[in-house]
């Protein structure tokens, strides 16, 4: 049984290879250079399917977990090419993501799960505080533990063995690639309410706990850096909020092999500043944030937030901005005419939640409202258009390719 389904996870590892080789894809390649340089000739589309990718994908035929996971990852990059059509490019590696901590400043996020669980199993939680006023509970932070996970190697491995002579196994450090925020670990740690409660009631310490939060998140880069866990994104890489990398602009000039956190990408965010007013965001989130972004390359800016409220609050002052995330919630004509001219991409997220997600079948005419509406705001802008955060498409798959 076992034997089988290795042969059958290298007929799907060799369909990936051939597809990641197929002239169009070249093509794309290019295009996304040249997008990201700023100097492309047409926006990018990419479409995210991790949500929804179930009510599409064939049903699995493995038997062993690791099988299964990698079964589940091959077909995913084979069928999406057919079902979904956008300008993703098919990569010719498999990749393993890994982490190198755990619980962050020694505490990590601890939630109490709802008991209301979506269609795809995921279910809402409410963070338990771990610390509630920071001048009284501060001693409760330390520095995080910082380690390379031995399972990650040894499943490293077991695939190689089975398709490493097809597709290269391509270990990867995702540690970042969703952050850094400090305000996140602030509000993982403390919740909404008393993150915010700190903001109005003790300003000193919570720059101080924002101070120790950043200064942490930095001696993360340079443990990366030292024990050969900072990798290169400048190509065929997806980071936060839906980034492709492709870029000739990194690593440095002065890069000599050994991969520096000046040499990647990076996505930042503040999504849980938006009920802030900008001068709080200018005050006590901007300074974090500036300090972290000297670190980078290029930057990817945004999620979910409405970047438009806190742009000219200082958002605008963030060195090596590429791309900012604009999301449903932000004033598109005020963006547009802030990136105007500029080699900064307008990354719009449409409403895709609600043409795609809310109803089986795809409002075209609404759809198409929407997006001239992006289109009328940015006729002097670079832009790319990142689908994602659609929890289902009530079995429709049709309607995204469409």
């Amino acid at each position: 049984m076992l034997t089988a389904e290795k042969n059958y996870l290298r007929d799907l590892a060799r369909k990936q290879l051939e597809l990641s080789q197929l002239p169009i894809m070249r093509e794309r390649e290019k295009l996304w250079y040249a997008h990201n340089a700023c100097e492309g000739t047409r926006p990018m589309i990419s479409v995210e399917e991790g949500h929804y990718w179930k009510e599409m994908a064939p049903e699995l035929k493995c038997t062993d977990p690791l099988h299964r996971e990698m079964e589940y990852q091959l077909l995913n990059q084979i069928h999406r090419v057919e079902m979904i059509g956008d300008d993703r490019v098919v990569p010719d590696f498999y990749e393993i993501k890994y982490g190198v901590y755990d619980k962050i400043v020694g505490l990590g996020q601890q939630e109490n799960q709802g008991d209301t669980r979506a269609s795809d199993g995921t279910a809402g939680y409410h963070i338990i505080p771990q610390i509630e006023i920071i001048e009284e509970d501060f001693d409760k932070v330390q520095p995080t533990h910082f380690f390379f996970p031995e399972a990650v190697g040894e499943k490293a491995k077991r695939i190689e063995e089975i398709i490493g002579d097809i597709l290269p196994v391509r270990l990867v450090n995702a540690s970042n690639n969703w952050g850094p925020s400090p305000l996140r670990t602030v509000i993982g740690i403390m919740g909404m309410e008393n993150a915010y409660i700190s903001m109005a009631t003790e300003p000193e310490e919570f720059h101080r706990l924002m101070d120790f939060i950043t200064e942490d998140a930095i001696r993360l880069y340079r443990w990366e850096e030292a024990n050969g866990h900072m990798f290169l994104n400048n190509g065929n890489t997806l980071i936060g909020s839906g980034n492709w990398c492709f870029t000739h602009e990194l690593p440095r000039e002065d890069f000599t092999g050994h991969v520096r956190s000046v040499d990647t990408w990076i996505h930042m965010n503040a999504e849980e500043a938006c009920d802030i007013s900008p001068a709080m965001f200018r005050d006590l989130i901007l300074p974090y944030q500036k300090r972290i972004a000297k670190e980078f390359g290029l930057i990817y800016y945004g999620c979910c937030e409405p970047t438009s409220k806190f742009w000219d609050a200082g958002i605008c002052e963030i060195e090596n901005v590429r791309k900012v995330s604009i999301s449903p919630w932000c004033d598109e004509k005020f963006m547009g005419e802030r990136l105007a001219g500029k080699n900064i991409i307008y990354s719009r997220k449409p409403k895709d939640y609600m043409y795609i997600g809310s109803q089986k079948e795809l409002d075209e005419e609404a759809f198409r409202k929407n997006i001239r509406e992006t289109i009328a705001a940015t006729k002097d802008c670079k832009v790319e258009y990142i689908f994602r955060d659609v929890m289902t498409i009530h079995g429709n798959g049709q309607k995204v390719k469409r």
